[in-house]
């Protein structure tokens, strides 16, 4: 143990592990194997945990040290879990060696961290795993619905994970095993990120990117340094959507830079583009639809007008960014594009992860253009061909979003009691967690529409009781 902990550089807990020729996961397996054929309980120990350990940036509980100390027939001292103070000490002893200190993060103002882009493996901090395990009590606690969390405090904890996990990207000893379970677990978040509403979708992303993050410690060979990067950016880009919905724009634009950097680390033309297709949504609903359509045809040039999710997604953002915009002509030929570079796709999706772009997304991104453009009966055919597909019962927001639009060509057309009897019914009709601040971005343009000498109306006059249901309003959501 001795000669693979000078040799090799490693801890002396990971050092035992490896002379006995064991993976990380085997280790794990007899550790559960040895607890419960001599009744010692829960193991409390996990591959990620077990990392941890080994990289000196925590440790073990007392009863885990000793279940450690039983599977490797050593003492603690001699897994480097404990110190040696006697003065008898065999000189041949393993002395304990405390893990190098890693030097503290230099102050910053910035929310979001400067990263060399092909250098995400830096190690971080080290934190202390009270701190670790406090933030996922919190984030475990609001999904089980058992606290009750000021959005304030939870939104602290996700930024700081965010600039933690900026520092320590792809750094830490990552085996294929662990990357195939890393890229499963981004199947299984883009998969109930379709039908999660977005505050309990975000603490269970929050908790994926600890395991992440946790895994970090080292550099990595290029191959999985890239795999991570993949993940990271993935998991990244459904955080900053998900804190878009919610309303927290500065943190939603910050996650987008982050996902920006990782998917840059990996040198794929498609993944970039996926970022800034997604972020163009941003500024859509919450800044400058001019920055939606630069941030549309950079996706696209970096997709090099390939006929991909990402491409088309872009596509079909530009195009309803200028039908907001008033250029007709030009949202036309964007929506064309979309069309064109879906009809050489839609065989390739499956429809059930986020970031395929289905026929679905294409009518909802169509309904929304077509609700600011000046062909009410093409306006109206779209909004039905996008509810049609729709899938019953969708529990997303997609049919609401739908109907708004719905309500928006109406208020257009001069019918705008029915437009706003649609609208509220629309709003009343979602559940309270599904009433986040993108829904009600939505339903605003109803009200945009209707010209300033109908607005004493008694169906406006409940539309607006209806927008006063705006609860989910997260301080700092108005800054874009």
């Amino acid at each position: 143990m001795q000669a693979i902990h000078h040799c090799c550089g490693v801890s002396l807990l990971k050092a035992h592990r490896l002379a006995q020729g064991w993976t990380a996961r085997t280790a794990i397996d007899r550790l559960a194997e040895l607890c419960e054929r001599e009744h010692l309980g829960e193991p409390h120990a996990n591959i990620d945990l077990l990392n941890v350990w080994e990289n000196g940036r925590g440790r073990p509980r007392p009863d885990t040290v000793d279940r450690l100390s039983r599977l490797y027939r050593a003492n603690p001292v001699r897994l480097g879990l404990a110190a040696d103070y006697s003065d008898d000490a065999d000189p041949h002893e393993t002395a304990f060696v405390p893990a190098p200190r890693m030097p503290p993060p230099s102050s910053s103002t910035s929310d979001v961290p400067v990263l060399t882009p092909s250098a995400l493996h830096n190690p971080g901090p080290s934190h202390g795993s009270e701190d670790e395990t406090t933030r996922r009590t919190l984030f475990n606690d609001v999904l089980a619905g058992s606290a009750r969390i000021s959005h304030g405090r939870l939104l602290a904890e996700v930024q700081t994970l965010r600039q933690q996990m900026d520092r320590t990207l792809v750094s830490g000893t990552v085996t294929e095993d662990q990357m195939d379970r890393l890229e499963e677990m981004v199947l299984r978040c883009r998969r109930n990120y379709l039908i999660t509403p977005p505050l309990p979708m975000l603490c269970q992303l929050m908790l994926e990117f600890s395991d992440v993050r946790d895994l970090a410690s080292q550099r990595q060979p290029g191959p999985i340094q890239c795999r991570l990067s993949r993940v990271a950016a993935a998991l990244a880009i459904l955080s900053a959507d998900a804190l878009m919905k919610l309303g927290d724009i500065r943190q939603a634009r910050a996650w987008y830079g982050t996902a920006k950097t990782a998917a840059d680390d990996t040198g794929d033309s498609q993944l970039r583009a996926l970022v800034r297709a997604q972020e163009a949504m941003l500024p859509y609903y919450y800044g400058d639809p001019a920055e939606t359509v630069s941030l549309a045809r950079e996706a696209q040039a970096l997709g090099r007008a390939k006929p991909t999710s990402p491409t088309a997604l872009a596509a079909a953002a530009e195009g309803r960014a200028l039908a907001r915009l008033d250029d007709r002509q030009g949202a036309l030929a964007a929506l064309a594009r979309a069309q064109q570079l879906f009809s050489k796709i839609k065989d390739r999706n499956t429809g059930t992860l986020a970031f395929d772009f289905t026929e679905q997304r294409l009518y909802l991104y169509m309904s929304g253009a077509h609700a600011h453009l000046p062909d009410r009966p093409r306006a109206q055919a779209v909004h039905d061909t996008a509810s049609a597909l729709c899938r019953p019962n969708s529990p997303g927001i997609d049919p609401a979003l739908i109907q708004l639009d719905r309500a928006t060509t109406l208020a257009r057309s001069a019918r705008e009691a029915e437009a706003c009897e649609l609208a509220t019914q629309t709003l009343m009709a979602l559940p309270p967690e599904q009433r986040t601040t993108i829904v009600f971005v939505r339903a605003r343009d109803v009200r945009s529409a209707i010209p300033a000498n109908r607005r004493g109306d008694k169906a406006l006059h409940t539309f607006e009781e209806a927008l006063a249901l705006d609860n989910a309003t997260i301080p700092g959501h108005r800054d874009a």
